[in-house]
């Protein structure tokens, strides 16, 4: 079961800054090292706010405690890390579930190791589609025909915006989707250069209570309510060499991702540290929903989902991809 706590920043958040590499000390405070020498681990993730739970755990000492000399890598998306996880220069990922379905579908041999965040299944979610009021879009069918941006075509943000016009009855084929940056977006929708934008924190509040720009809905919420947005992954290979690391990887993750479910707060501070966020903003940040466990059902219909509107060729076999089950 995922624990709903505080309402939090979207699976994409785009505020791209520096991140500083860390690493544990030469021997473990306890935990699963044992008193031996700690085992290095780099995971790689997206300098994006629900990101923030792993440096968290690293200011905590929790990785440490588990064994694991850990330094961080970034990567401006999946498409950038997932590269680096295959080849080996990356050992653990962070990332959303779409782009590992893809990677295995074009023979990356990908394995998603546990659940990370999630959105909400109901009430106010982390991301969702605002539109121009000039625009004349009142409904997901009425995105037909219009430009729509999205930060990543055959991403998790348009293949949801697709379903949702089919469902509501439109022609999901004629949706136009624009590809450009969050935080492009505002400016060029309030200014009618495009019709509607999906969009994150801090982006999504800003927009729905602009005097020009409303919600049109929440494509997670209307397509696949409580979509996990982001997972940790690694190669087939790494995970089957190195299994006492990834199983001290695996309580520490668990661990690390309660301790940001339970303090909201702590989170919102590493945020405003590890993005460089202003501490006004991180305040007013909906946080995702955090939990190791990957909801396995919803997995399935993204990728029903893919398989539908042609992100992959081939039926995902999550039996190969998901070794948390």
């Amino acid at each position: 079961m995922k624990h709903p706590f505080a309402r939090a920043a979207a699976a994409g958040t785009v505020l791209m800054f520096a991140l500083t590499a860390c690493g544990g000390e030469e021997t473990p405070a306890g935990g699963g090292g044992g008193g031996e020498e700690l085992q290095p681990l780099t995971i790689g993730v997206i300098p994006i706010a629900p990101s923030a739970p792993v440096q968290l755990a690293l200011d905590e000492g929790i990785f440490e405690e588990h064994g694991l000399d850990v330094t961080l890598e970034t990567a401006q998306g999946g498409a950038a890390m997932l590269p680096a996880v295959s080849g080996g220069s990356m050992d653990v990922g962070v990332g959303n579930p779409l782009s590992v379905i893809l990677a295995k579908d074009q023979g990356l041999d990908m394995t998603i190791l546990s659940g990370f965040s999630s959105s909400m299944p109901e009430g106010e979610d982390i991301t969702g589609v605002a539109a121009n009021q000039d625009a004349g879009i009142e409904s997901w069918a009425d995105l037909a025909g219009k430009r729509v941006a999205v930060n990543t075509i055959n991403g998790q943000g348009d293949l949801t915006i697709k379903e949702a016009v089919s469902q509501d009855g439109g022609n999901p084929d004629e949706v136009n989707f624009v590809e450009m940056p969050f935080q492009d977006m505002p400016a060029q929708l309030e200014r009618g250069e495009i019709d509607a934008a999906w969009v994150p924190e801090p982006f999504l509040t800003q927009l729905i209570n602009g005097e020009q720009t409303e919600l049109v809905g929440y494509n997670y919420q209307y397509t696949v309510p409580g979509l996990d947005t982001m997972v940790t992954f690694s190669s087939a290979t790494f995970a089957e060499e190195n299994p006492e690391v990834l199983e001290n990887y695996d309580a520490a993750m668990e661990e690390a991702l309660q301790f940001a479910q339970e303090n909201p707060d702590r989170v919102r501070e590493t945020i405003v540290s590890f993005l460089n966020m202003p501490e006004e903003v991180a305040a007013d940040l909906r946080l995702e929903e955090f939990d190791a466990e990957v909801d396995r059902d919803e997995i399935e219909t993204l990728a029903e989902l893919m398989l539908k509107y042609d992100v992959i060729e081939n039926e995902a076999d999550l039996d190969e991809i998901i070794q948390a089950d």
